[in-house]
C-alpha cells in the first residue's frame, strides 16, 4: 500500500486503495447524504474521479486524504443539485434570551466525561439523530468541522464561502444542537 500512497497513478494499486478506503469514503457520504442511494452514488463519482484525475495527486498528503477531499466535494456537488426547495431554518432550536439579553438555559451538568457519555449506544444514536435534524447549512458545516475535521478556512473553501460565514453556522449549529441534546441530560423526552 504504500506505493500507492506515494503513487496512485498505476490503476491497480489505485483500484487497491479504493477497495481499502472504501468503506470510510462510504461512511463520509453517507454522514454527509443521510441517504444510502445518494451516499453510493457519492462515492462511485468519488472513485471515478479519482481514476481520471490520478495525475493530479501531487503526494502532499496522504491518498486517503486526497480521497477523503473528492468524496465531501462529490456529496457537496449533490447536496446542491439536490437543494430543497423548503426554506430550512434554526427557529426553535436556538437559545432563548430574556429582556435583558441574558441567555436562559436550563440547569444541567455531565458528572461524566464526555467521552464515557458517547460510549453509550442510546445517546451517541441520539446525538447523529440530533444532528440530522439541523438544516443542511448548519449540519454540513457541523459534519466538516467537527466531525470530518476540516479547518474553518478547508470548510469556507468547500463550501465556496468565507471563513466568517463558517464561523456564523457552525456557532449557531452548536447551539442548537445543544439545544437538541438538552432533554438528554435533563431527562425530558427527545
Amino acid at each position: 500500500m504504500d506505493d500507492t500512497e506515494n503513487n496512485p497513478r498505476d490503476s491497480t494499486a489505485l483500484e487497491q486503495a479504493i477497495r481499502e478506503h472504501g468503506p470510510a469514503m462510504l461512511a463520509v457520504a453517507r454522514r454527509l447524504l443521510r441517504n444510502e442511494e445518494d451516499a453510493r452514488e457519492c462515492v462511485q463519482d468519488a472513485y471515478l474521479r479519482a481514476f481520471t484525475k490520478s495525475d493530479q495527486f501531487d503526494g502532499r498528503s496522504t491518498f486517503r486524504t486526497w480521497l477523503h477531499r473528492i468524496v465531501v466535494n462529490s456529496a457537496l456537488g449533490l447536496l446542491r443539485k439536490r437543494k430543497r426547495s423548503a426554506v430550512q431554518t434554526l427557529d426553535g432550536l436556538l437559545p432563548e434570551f430574556d429582556a435583558n439579553g441574558c441567555r436562559i438555559e436550563p440547569m444541567w451538568q455531565i458528572d461524566e466525561p464526555l467521552e464515557k457519555v458517547l460510549e453509550n449506544r442510546l445517546v451517541r444514536d441520539t446525538v447523529h439523530q440530533s444532528i440530522d435534524k439541523l438544516p443542511d447549512i448548519y449540519r454540513i458545516v457541523l459534519l466538516l468541522r467537527d466531525i470530518e475535521g476540516y479547518s474553518t478556512e478547508e470548510v469556507a473553501q468547500l463550501l465556496d464561502t468565507n471563513v466568517a460565514v463558517v464561523k456564523t453556522r457552525l456557532h449557531r449549529a452548536r447551539a442548537a444542537l445543544k439545544r437538541l441534546l438538552e432533554p438528554l441530560w435533563t431527562g425530558g423526552e427527545i
